[in-house]
């Protein structure tokens, strides 16, 4: 027959309390005795305050990179601006050089036109060449001659060719060329005539004529 002593359970419960206490005071003595043993606790909490002030000069140096970088890309945005504003300064210049060689030439074409004295319309500075085969353009200037107060000059001006067809003399019965014109000073006039086939020009007859039909100027060139 065997004896065995038996404990209440809410002994058990405070002894196993009282285990589970003193384990945990165990640990946590074995704890701070290692962080002793390390030197952890011996700063008097300085690695809390050395933590701190690392994380505050961290905060710092991005506030830092992040003006810089901000800087850094307003100055990247007047440079693209400058460098496109640059361009259309370029290419102004280029235009306007464009345009001041082409009003020198207008000048000078106006220029070798100046008629002489005298009054009524002429034809002035003629100019024909063949573009193409097949093809005449021409340019010439009318100008009323008399000052800037003469009277509006209506009618047209028509041109006509005469030359070679087929190793046979040929001649416009119509013009080939005609335009209507209305102006006080001068009219430039310019175009493109397209030849008969086999066809050769040796003479271009330019005529202005007023809105009855007369004749008021004219000139002809051979080529």
């Amino acid at each position: 027959m065997a004896v065995r002593s038996h404990m209440a359970w809410p002994l058990r419960w405070a002894v196993a309390a009282l285990m589970l206490g003193f384990s945990a005071a165990l640990a946590l003595w074995a704890f701070e005795f290692g962080r002793n043993i390390a030197g952890l606790n011996q700063d008097g909490g300085k690695s809390a305050d050395l933590v701190a002030q690392l994380r505050q000069q961290l905060d710092d140096a991005r506030r830092d990179r992040d003006a810089a970088q901000a800087v850094a890309n307003s100055a990247d945005s007047l440079l693209k601006a400058e460098r496109v504003t640059q361009q259309r300064l370029a290419e102004q210049v280029k235009s306007l050089e464009t345009e001041n060689l082409a009003l020198k030439d207008d000048l000078g074409f106006f220029e070798r036109l100046l008629p002489a004295t005298g009054g009524g319309l002429s034809v002035r500075g003629l100019q024909v060449e063949t573009s193409a085969p097949g093809q005449v353009r021409f340019q010439l200037l009318i100008m009323q001659q008399g000052g800037r107060n003469q009277p509006e000059f209506k009618g047209r001006v028509e041109v006509l060719l005469s030359g070679a067809r087929d190793g046979r003399p040929w001649a416009d019965s119509a013009p080939t060329f005609t335009q209507p014109l209305a102006f006080k000073q001068y009219r430039r006039v310019e175009g493109q005539v397209n030849l008969p086939a086999n066809s050769t020009v040796k003479q271009v007859q330019v005529r202005v004529l007023d809105e009855s039909g007369q004749v008021r100027a004219g000139q002809v060139q051979a080529l």
